[in-house]
């Protein structure tokens, strides 16, 4: 949360002419509820679990810039069906640019807590070794997102190419 998914992600879209769906909208037109109500009325264990359905029924999307929520991680499975038929960029902030982002967001529900402050900070601790899963890091504190969008894209086309490489074995 707070990293850049979402702008960047519809920024880059359009930058590699692909579309681009968002799993949290996905979620709330499939509940046809807000996610904010989903984490007050039925708790994160049922959002965890139509984040998994969503995720299942977007990785198979081609040509497709897919957003995730940062808790996507979460479920290993999440992670698999999405490096499947893609790669997966993680954007990365420090504690302080994520609370300077999200700090006057209300529909934050992780973040609903008197110290919110910790709460990322505890967040970020326990979900970075899921987070390191991802096939690619990116820090987004301080950048444009110009330099991220560059950044993604020189990776996204190098990874292609040597998708495309036939494996060369030599004797």
């Amino acid at each position: 949360m707070g990293t850049g998914k979402s702008s960047v992600g519809k920024r880059l879209s359009a930058q590699l002419r692909m579309r681009y769906v968002d799993i949290d909208t996905v979620i709330e037109r499939q509940s046809q509820r807000p996610i904010t109500d989903i984490f007050d009325e039925d708790g994160e264990e049922v959002f965890r679990q139509l984040e998994t359905e969503a995720v299942n029924k977007v990785s198979n999307y081609a040509n497709y810039v897919i957003s995730t929520g940062g808790g996507v991680v979460l479920r290993e499975t999440n992670v698999s069906r999405l490096k499947e038929n893609g790669v997966v960029f993680c954007l990365t902030a420090t504690p302080e640019e994520i609370f300077k982002r999200v700090s006057h967001h209300t529909h934050r529900p992780l973040l609903q807590t008197p110290d919110a402050m910790d709460t990322i900070r505890t967040m970020l601790a326990e979900r970075n070794p899921y987070y390191a899963k991802a096939d690619y890091m990116i820090n987004t504190t301080g950048k444009s997102f110009d330099e991220i969008i560059s950044r993604i894209k020189g990776i996204f086309y190098r990874d292609a190419l040597r998708r495309k490489s036939p494996n060369k074995k030599h004797a």
